[in-house]
Parts: structure tokens; C-alpha cells; sequence
């Protein structure tokens, strides 16, 4: 009997030491688990707090991504209107240099019509002093090229008398010797100019000085187309008064300078003006 109880308190104790070793391992088992629960429990913070990173600045390129698409589809509508302004641009570039081109053609006729001209004056101006220089040579007589024409300046002694317009002897053999000029030029024109001083002037045959300076040029303009054949619808006559005077007219010296005739010798503007309606391809 005595041996059973020994028995069963030696069981009894061996159980209680190994539930206790147990119990020791368990609670071990659930420190341990709690440290790896927390260590979780932390990781997965950091996660939760990273993903919150992430999915804000995910938002932040989403919207980067939504401007860069809306600065693309600009950029090409631009380019698309670029290449539209820029084919305009360059048709109209074309047609400009196209309108250059054939304003320099016009141009280049223009000039060389105005060298032909200026040339032809010379030419004219050459002639009008060799044949005035070829048996009169008198300081009375000027001939000149100025600006676009000829002209031959006359002083008033050597072709009226004082308060006259009937011409003298001597100015008939000046007018023969133009009227040679001239009718070798049959394209250009004559203009008579007559010039007086400013002493007022009124006769029976002379109203005042505009009446003496028209009346100086037809005289000329009769001459010319009667005595020497100079056709008519070639010849100007002009009156001018007192009032383009060479020098003032304030010394009888000066005054016998301001009493003149011009014949001017002069392209026909009709031809100018044709030059001016050609077309230029």
C-alpha cells in the first residue's frame, strides 16, 4: 500500500515538474510571439505610412503627366499653326520678291530710257554749241544741259530791241543755226521762254511784261516753223514775266541778265508716259 502511494506521488510529481516546464516554454513561446506581433505591427506602419508617400506623390506625377500631355498637345497645335503661318508666310514672300523682280525690271527700263536721254542731251547740247560757236561766238548766248533738258539761254539785246518783239537780223542767224539742231531731233520738243526784267511796261503795242514775254516767244515760235521748218506741233510758246529772274533786279547790269529768251529742247512727255504704262513681265 505504501508503495502505491509512493508511486503515485513520485508520478504526481514528475507531472507537476514537466506541466511547469511547459508552462516555462509556453510562456517564452508568447514573449516571443509578442515581440515578433509588435515588430510587425511596426513594420507594417512604416508601410502604411510609405504607401501614403507613395500614393501622394503618384498623385503629384499623375498631375506632372496630365500638364506635360496638355503642354504636348500645345506645342503641336502650335507647330501645326507654325507651319501654317510659315507656308502663308513663304507665299507671300514669293509674290513679294515676285513684285521686287518686276519692279527692278521696270526700273532698269526706266533707267536706261533716262540714260538714253541724257545721252541724247549731250548729244544735242554738242551740236546746238558747235553750230552756235561756228561763226557766233558771242558770251550772250549759254548753252546748257540742266536736269532732263537742253536749253539755250539768249540775252534780250541780241534778239529785240528795247520793248520790242520784232527779232533783230542777227537773231534770225541764231535761230537758223537751232533749228538745225533741232530738226535733226524730230522726237523732242521746243519750248520758247520769254523772261523781262521787272520795269513795268505799257505801249500800244505792249500791254505789260506778261504781254511782252508771250509776245517774244510766239515771235520765235513763227520764225522757227515759217523761216526754217520746225513743225508746229513741236513747237511751246511761254510767257514768264518778270517773276524768274536770274539775279535780283536791283543794278541796270542785272537787270539786262533777267531779260532773256530759253529755248529749251525737251523729250516728249507722251513718250515718258508710255514708258510708264508698259507692262513688265
Amino acid at each position: 500500500m505504501k508503495k502505491i502511494v509512493l508511486f503515485l506521488s513520485a508520478a504526481f510529481l514528475l507531472a507537476s515538474c514537466a506541466s511547469t516546464k511547459e508552462l516555462e516554454a509556453l510562456k517564452a513561446k508568447h514573449e516571443q510571439t509578442k515581440e515578433e506581433l509588435l515588430t510587425v505591427k511596426t513594420n507594417l506602419t512604416k508601410c502604411l505610412v510609405e504607401k501614403e508617400k507613395y500614393q501622394d506623390r503618384s498623385k503629384d506625377l499623375e498631375g506632372r503627366i496630365d500638364e506635360l500631355r496638355k503642354d504636348k498637345e500645345n506645342t503641336i497645335q502650335q507647330v501645326e499653326n507654325l507651319t501654317v503661318l510659315t507656308k502663308g508666310a513663304n507665299d507671300n514672300i514669293k509674290e513679294t520678291l515676285a513684285q521686287l523682280s518686276k519692279k527692278d525690271k521696270y526700273i532698269n527700263k526706266i533707267r536706261a530710257a533716262a540714260s538714253k536721254k541724257d545721252s541724247l542731251n549731250l548729244v544735242v547740247a554738242f551740236h546746238l554749241k558747235k553750230e552756235l560757236q561756228d561763226g557766233i561766238d558771242d558770251q550772250d548766248i549759254e548753252v546748257n544741259v540742266e536736269k532732263t533738258v537742253v536749253f539755250i539761254s539768249i540775252s534780250d539785246k541780241l534778239l529785240f530791241k528795247s520793248g520790242s518783239y520784232t527779232i533783230t537780223d542777227k537773231a534770225s542767224k541764231v535761230l537758223q543755226k537751232v533749228a538745225t539742231v533741232v530738226n535733226g531731233q524730230p522726237e523732242m520738243d521746243v519750248m520758247i521762254e520769254g523772261h523781262t526784267d521787272d520795269t513795268p511796261i505799257n505801249t500800244a503795242a505792249v500791254k505789260d511784261n506778261w504781254d511782252l514775254s508771250v509776245k517774244r516767244s510766239t515771235a520765235i515760235v513763227r520764225e522757227l516753223q515759217a523761216k526754217y521748218n520746225v513743225a508746229p506741233s513741236r513747237l511751246i510758246a511761254a510767257g514768264r514775266s518778270s517773276f524768274m529772274p536770274l539775279v535780283a533786279n536791283d543794278t541796270p547790269a542785272n537787270k539786262a541778265k533777267n531779260r532773256r529768251t530759253k529755248i529749251i529742247i525737251l523729250p516728249r512727255l507722251n513718250q515718258f508716259f508710255d514708258l510708264l504704262d508698259q507692262k513688265v513681265e
